[in-house]
C-alpha cells in the first residue's frame, strides 16, 4: 500500500478502532456495574468508576431546559461538520497529521452522540442498587435523551492541604477529579495536537 493510499486510509482506521473501544467498554461497564460502582485497578491511581452525565465531556452540563436536547442537536451538527471537514483535507491530501487530529475528534465527539442518541432506548436505567439490562425499545428515555457513560477515574493525588495555606488550608484536594471515557479521551488528544501543531496543520 503506497503513502497516498494509507493517508487516506488511516483516518478510517482510528474512527473504527476509537468507536469499538469506547462502545464495548462502556457496553461491557453499562451491563456489569450499578452506578457509583467502582473497581481498583492500580492503588491510588486508575479506578474503573461507573457514572453517567448528560452533559458534555468530562460530566459538564449546559444547566438549562431542553438542555440535553440541544446538546444531542448540536454534538451531530459538529459531527458533520468535522466529517465533511475531515472528508475535505483527505481528497486535497493536506498532511497525515491533520487527518489524524480531525479523525481522533471526529471519533471521540461520535463516540458520545451513540449515548446519547440511542442508549436511553436500548438500556433499562442504570441506579445505585440495580444493574442495567440490554432491552432495545425498553429504554429509560427516548431518542437523544440517553445518558453518556463515564468510567475512567484517575484520583493521582488525594491529600488534605496544609492548615496553614491560605483561603484552601485544611480542605481536601483531588487531582485528577473528572471520570471521563475512551471518546473523551480521544477529543481531549485531538485537541492537544491541534492547539500542539495549530502553525503546522494550518
Amino acid at each position: 500500500m503506497n503513502k497516498a493510499k494509507i493517508k487516506q486510509v488511516f483516518p478510517a482506521l482510528i474512527i473504527i478502532f476509537v468507536l469499538i473501544v469506547d462502545q464495548v467498554s462502556k457496553f461491557l461497564v453499562k451491563t456489569s456495574m450499578f452506578l457509583g460502582q467502582e473497581f481498583v485497578i492500580i492503588p491510588d491511581w486508575f479506578r474503573i468508576h461507573f457514572i453517567e452525565n448528560e452533559g458534555m465531556a468530562f460530566g459538564m452540563q449546559l444547566g438549562i431546559p431542553g438542555g440535553k436536547l440541544l446538546l444531542s442537536l448540536f454534538r451531530i451538527i459538529a459531527v458533520l461538520a468535522i466529517g465533511w471537514y475531515l472528508v475535505k483535507t483527505i481528497r486535497k491530501n493536506e498532511s497525515f497529521l491533520k487527518s489524524s487530529v480531525l479523525a481522533l475528534i471526529l471519533a471521540g465527539a461520535a463516540g458520545n452522540i451513540i449515548d446519547s442518541i440511542f442508549y436511553g432506548q436500548l438500556f433499562t436505567e442504570s441506579t445505585y442498587y440495580q444493574v442495567a439490562t440490554f432491552n432495545p425499545g425498553n429504554g429509560y428515555a427516548p431518542l437523544l435523551h440517553g445518558k453518556v457513560v463515564d468510567m475512567l477515574y484517575f484520583p493521582i493525588i488525594d491529600t488534605t492541604l496544609p492548615s496553614w495555606l491560605p483561603f484552601f488550608g485544611g480542605e481536601n484536594f483531588l487531582f485528577f477529579r473528572p471520570v471521563f471515557n475512551i471518546a473523551d479521551s480521544s477529543i481531549t488528544i485531538g485537541v492537544i495536537l491541534l492547539l500542539i501543531f495549530h502553525k503546522k496543520l494550518f
